[in-house]
């Protein structure tokens, strides 16, 4: 980071969690090699920023396994039921309706 540069108004700007960044700005500080000492003759160059760029990730759709258990108890009824969570739109429309 430059100097003077504020991580809050930087993590404002990107619209990013000012703690997250500040947590992620010290952990890539701990992995640098220790700074060199410039000698007094050397001047600092600018350097142009890169600008970031979007990288794509193929992601695969989560595998829905398992069943859903719910008991319902409704004037003095019990009900017990097991849906599977493949089916879970339809378990929640039922659940809703027999709740009404």
């Amino acid at each position: 980071m430059r100097p003077g540069v504020s991580i809050a108004a930087v993590a404002l700007h990107h619209g990013l969690n000012a703690n997250m960044l500040r947590k992620w700005v010290i952990e890539a500080e701990h992995r640098l090699p220790p700074k060199r000492a410039v000698a007094a003759t050397q001047q600092a160059q600018e350097v142009e920023p890169v600008p970031p760029t979007f990288v794509p990730l193929a992601l695969s759709a989560p595998s829905v396994q398992g069943d859903i258990r719910i008991e319902l108890q409704r004037a003095g009824t019990t009900v017990s039921i097991t849906w599977p969570a493949a089916a879970a739109r339809d378990c929640a429309a039922w659940l809703r309706d027999w709740l009404r």
